[in-house]
């Protein structure tokens, strides 16, 4: 996972294990489910730990 962008904090919100049978559908629900709810989350893989991330990135 790249770092965010200076002038940007990354929170992550929940962590999906990639291995998942269902692949990122439970982060991308999760996500949606967020964004619903006025969140502005997304999903990014973070390789390195192999985990789905569901993450908000606001400027600081």
């Amino acid at each position: 996972m790249t770092p965010p962008p200076a002038g940007v904090t990354r929170t992550v919100l929940e962590r999906f294990d990639a291995g998942h049978p269902r692949g990122s559908w439970p982060a991308e629900g999760f996500a949606a489910e967020q964004r619903r709810r006025g969140v502005p989350a997304r999903v990014v893989m973070d390789r390195d730990s192999g985990y789905f991330l569901v993450i908000v990135e606001r400027a600081s």
